[in-house]
């Protein structure tokens, strides 16, 4: 007999013969009965399967212990308690790899900090479950809205040579010898200084010229010794580029593809949203239906400013035009102003990557941040600047390397367009739409300074 998913079970007649898989998550025992709840991995839900007392592997299956795997046949029944709609009376039982007695999730309710201790086995707890579920919709999700918007997928390097960003904040890669004094990046694997990428996006700028919108998905690494719980090492981002759209209808877009997101999640993910709800951030499914009902906010760095200044809110960082738009700002324009998403728009060009582009006041760049309530930034984006000399002055004003953005500016030589893209953080918005608050717990094997365990 072929192997049944125990989320196909509610698809089957009652009496109907039955073999599935997974792993133990509780048992226990009443009166003449063995009861048995078992994980597949297909559903967020467990099965329930009951075997009596007299069964000739009742002594077997009742030195089960948690976290076992197991094959089972049998007859699909009834439940006896709402709890379970259906559940297995079990035929014969193969125990495939028993656990030992110190597999660490027991029944008890376990911290997210020491979850954080076993990545390599989070996931087989309900939160993690959940989260790492929902992680995979939501990704779902946004190839899906891409691909209906016919954005063509690009995948960018995960070495370069170049800094996009230009922060410094970079993992170099090397194959020469830390002992050895006085090396020449010459003599390394590259022949030059070699990094983990920051971003794709000016890898696949280029793409722009060939299909006009394209986008990239990925891991990004920076190596800024940040440890909060809103910063890692490594994270993935979504990075879109797309020809003939300006800073207005980057905007939109934006909108229109975090909403579609959020409703895939809606759509495709209610067990696991219902558990958050109930368990990590109460009111989150009307949080998340708010959400994508309302259009965002949307203001410029000098409106954001004097609101903050207006305010008589005590801020640790006192908000100017020289300071910046701080965290504890954002969470102050989205949760206290606003009361929603907010696009930040027009911010000093000191403040912002080279790339993006010079407004005519000489002093912002058509640049936005979308800011999410609780979490801060989840979006950063911009028009990117299409004329030859400003880029280069850009590029300079950064204190850059113009030889290694030749293949670069190549773009802006060869039949440059009007263009716009940006990068929206996958960490960052699972906390929001699942309602975590550490982005350790967003991301399978978190990377932070001090620790890359696993």
């Amino acid at each position: 007999m072929s192997l049944h998913s125990l989320k196909s079970l509610h698809t089957l007649e009652h009496g109907t013969p039955v073999h599935v898989a997974g792993w133990v998550r509780t048992t226990r025992q009443s009166r003449s009965i063995l009861f048995i709840e078992i994980h597949d991995g297909s559903q967020f839900a467990t099965t329930q399967c009951v075997i009596d007392a007299d069964h000739s592997q009742y002594s077997v299956i009742s030195k089960l212990t948690i976290g076992s795997s197991v094959r089972i046949h049998g007859q699909l029944k009834t439940g006896l308690t709402g709890k379970h709609k259906h559940e297995i009376a079990i035929d014969t039982i193969i125990v495939e790899g028993m656990a030992d007695s110190d597999y660490p999730l027991q029944k008890k309710r376990h911290s997210f900090e020491f979850l954080r201790t076993i990545p390599h086995l989070r996931p087989r707890s309900n939160t993690f479950y959940a989260v790492f579920k929902t992680r995979s919709i939501l990704t779902q999700g946004m190839h899906k809205y891409l691909e209906s918007q016919d954005v063509t997928y690009i995948q960018a390097p995960a070495i370069t040579t170049t800094d996009a960003e230009g922060g410094g904040d970079v993992f170099r890669i090397s194959t020469l010898d830390p002992t050895q004094p006085h090396q020449d990046f010459k003599d390394d694997i590259f022949k030059q200084e070699a990094f983990l990428n920051v971003t794709g996006q000016i890898h696949i700028e280029p793409f722009i010229q060939a299909f006009q919108r394209v986008y990239t998905f990925g891991p990004s690494f920076r190596a800024e010794k940040s440890n909060t719980s809103r910063h890692v090492s490594e994270f993935w981002q979504v990075e879109p580029e797309l020809a003939y759209v300006d800073l207005v209808g980057l905007m939109d877009f934006i909108e229109s593809m975090s909403n579609a997101m959020i409703q895939y999640v809606l759509d495709h993910a209610s067990e696991e949203l219902a558990f958050f709800d109930e368990f990590i951030e109460k009111g989150l499914i009307k949080k998340l239906q708010q959400t994508v009902s309302e259009p965002y906010g949307r203001i410029s760095y000098s409106q954001a400013i004097q609101l903050l200044v207006d305010t008589d809110h005590a801020f640790t960082v006192n908000p100017t035009w020289e300071t910046g738009i701080q965290s504890e700002h954002e969470h102050y324009l989205t949760d206290v102003i606003f009361k929603k998403p907010v696009f930040v728009t027009d911010y000093p060009k000191d403040q912002k990557a080279f790339y993006m582009k010079l407004n005519d006041d000489q002093v912002t760049v058509a640049a936005t941040d979308l800011l999410f309530p609780k979490i801060g930034e989840i979006v950063g984006a911009s028009e990117r600047e299409t004329r030859l000399d400003v880029l280069q002055e850009r590029i300079k004003a950064h204190d850059l390397d113009e030889q290694l953005y030749t293949w670069y500016l190549d773009t802006r030589r060869y039949g440059t367009v009007e263009h716009s893209g940006f990068g929206l953080g996958i960490e960052r918005f699972m906390r929001y739409i699942t309602g975590m608050d550490n982005i350790r717990d967003v991301i399978p094997y978190p990377r932070t300074p001090g620790s890359a365990d696993f």
